[in-house]
């Protein structure tokens, strides 16, 4: 954590300094009052009761002045602590590979980045402020308390104990159960994430009773731990209160037998019952403060396990060798995937070459492996066994901005950010000239979505919840054609268009100046007939290899396929 306050370093400083000075001088009222009642009241003289009155009011407003600038030095540091934590979070948490993303789950990271730091922020403040100032009161009133009368301030020294003691019991109580309530409030943000995301559906099939059941339930455990955890931090200000009032009594009761003894002075009881009062008010805030404390630092540890996390996948920083010109763009040599946790292996023994300008097609039922060959090429996952090599070279050696430069994808799932078409479209390539984003929306058959939206400065919703799913798809292979890549992937990224429309796409792609070895994976046989080549795959083998016409006559599962979608 200290890393991250390190450029806060003066406000670290500054902030507890002025806030201590402030209760420098809240320590010096007693005394006054004291001498109010002493020397004024007692002695009948108003001119010193005007006087000590007047100093009451400067050390108030000096001590206003210090809070203040006290606060804003906390501020700033706790905003700015906040800031870099979020960035360092955000970039270790983008920079994580796609086994490690599926390992850690979304809400999970959406929760680290929101609730977790924004608990840890309010940490931060709440010490800086509190942590030091709260101790070195009382102390402070302790000490002053003994140089007022030595044997009543040892009611002093007995009730700190005591509170000690309990604020401890209750602050290891405490802790983990705030672990606990994080870890639930990450289970209810997943269940809200997972319903708002798929409303349509569950609507479509009546399920909101049940949907709303399912989250009641979670959201009623949340609560439960959120009031065992308040019962237990519930009890600080009863047992405080409950102490510092029993150590009143007592204080009053032997301020009064002093008093009659003649070893003590009205004022100084009263200076003594105001330091008691002082120990009180600041046990109550550093009791407050310890609850803080408790979920920050449980939040923190969450933010910690995210910040330790470690790409799986890692890439050198400069190629190992030169692509060779000669080589397949595309080499899968005796290839298997096996996802992490999986307890079957999603592809097993791939083997095939896509050479460059060739069109490649991957044809199976659900669950084929299709994907799975999209997504070992630009190195989301890693292969298990086999070799995979791009342009001659093992994928394992590509830096990983080369690789993704190297291919483009487009991906099964459509995916838009909010903004307008032209900033979407930019993801390409970010120095792309209108000519050639136009050029791009063109090939993919998307120049009727720029003329609904109103061309490349048409606003875009978040998820391109605006647009419809062919919309989504062509905009999305427009912003892959603008990178210009040598190889490009369409995992099924034409699905939802009319058989027309993806003909007259497939044939403009093939008709581009600078022909890219394009890898299309469909389950419509009429996407991937016409390729150079046709893998057929089946439970993540290949089972089929060769033009549609050889497919045909070969290979019973793609003439099954065939027939299923044309007859016979």
């Amino acid at each position: 954590m200290l890393q991250y306050l390190k450029k806060y370093r003066k406000e670290c400083i500054l902030a507890p300094l002025f806030k201590m000075l402030e209760a420098l001088f809240d320590l010096l009222v007693p005394l006054v009052v004291a001498s109010i009642i002493d020397r004024g009241i007692g002695a009948g003289s108003a001119g010193h009761v005007w006087r000590m009155c007047g100093l009451l009011i400067a050390l108030g407003l000096v001590g206003l002045g210090m809070a203040v600038v006290a606060q804003y030095f906390a501020a700033k540091a706790a905003t700015g602590f906040a800031a870099d934590v979020r960035h360092a979070l955000f970039s270790r948490l983008t920079a994580l590979s796609f086994p490690d993303v599926d390992r850690v789950g979304v809400s999970a990271m959406m929760t680290r980045m929101t609730s977790d730091v924004n608990q840890a922020q309010t940490g931060v403040n709440m010490a800086l402020r509190l942590l030091l100032r709260s101790p070195f009161v009382v102390l402070g009133a302790m000490v002053m308390a003994f140089t007022i009368d030595a044997r009543c301030a040892l009611i002093f020294l007995t009730v700190i104990a005591a509170l000690g003691l309990a604020v401890w019991a209750i602050m290891a109580a405490n802790l983990p159960m705030m672990a606990g309530v994080q870890k639930q409030l990450e289970s209810v943000l997943a269940a809200t994430r997972e319903n708002l995301t798929g409303v349509r559906v569950i609507r479509a099939f009546g399920q909101e009773d049940a949907e709303f059941q399912a989250f009641r339930a979670k959201n009623r455990e949340l609560t439960l731990r959120q009031r065992r955890a308040g019962h237990v931090s519930a009890l600080l200000n009863p047992v405080t209160y409950v102490l510092i009032n029993a150590a009143v009594i007592v204080l009053v009761r032997q301020g009064a037998l002093r008093v009659n003894a003649g070893a003590l002075t009205t004022g100084a009881v009263v200076a003594l019952y105001n330091y008691m009062s002082q120990i009180l008010v600041e046990l109550i805030k550093f009791a407050s403060l310890t609850i803080t404390i408790n979920k920050a630092w449980a939040s923190w540890k969450r933010i910690e396990g995210a910040l330790a996390l470690e790409p799986s996948i890692t890439s050198p920083e400069r190629m190992a060798g030169a692509p060779a010109p000669a080589a397949p763009a595309v080499q899968f040599r005796h290839v298997s995937l096996t996802y992490p946790g999986a307890g079957s292996p999603a592809l097993t023994d791939v083997d095939f070459e896509a050479w460059r300008g060739q069109t490649v097609g991957i044809i199976g039922g659900t669950g084929a492996g299709k994907s799975s060959v999209a997504g070992l090429i630009p190195r989301f996952y890693e292969a298990s066994a086999g070799e995979l090599l791009v342009e001659g070279v093992n994928v394992k050696d590509w830096p990983r901005e080369a690789l993704r430069a190297e291919v483009g994808v487009v991906m099964q799932k459509a995916s838009l950010f909010k903004g307008t078409i032209r900033e979407n479209l930019l993801w390409g390539r970010a120095d792309a000239t209108d000519e050639d984003l136009l050029a791009a929306a063109e090939a993919a058959q998307a120049m009727d979505v720029l003329a609904a939206k109103g061309g490349l400065d048409g606003e875009i919703t978040q998820n391109g919840g605006n647009l419809s799913g062919g919309q989504k798809q062509r905009l999305t292979i427009a912003r892959a054609l603008v990178r210009r890549p040598p190889i490009l992937i369409l995992d099924d990224s034409a699905s939802a268009l009319d058989m027309a429309t993806d003909a007259r796409l497939r044939k403009a792609i093939a008709s581009l100046d600078d022909h890219p070895t394009t890898i299309i994976i469909s389950q419509r046989c009429a996407s991937v007939m016409g390729a150079d080549l046709i893998l057929v795959l089946d439970d993540g083998r290949v089972v089929g290899k060769g033009t549609h016409t050889q497919l045909l006559r070969d290979c019973p599962v793609y003439r099954e396929i065939y027939e299923s979608q044309f007859g016979e």
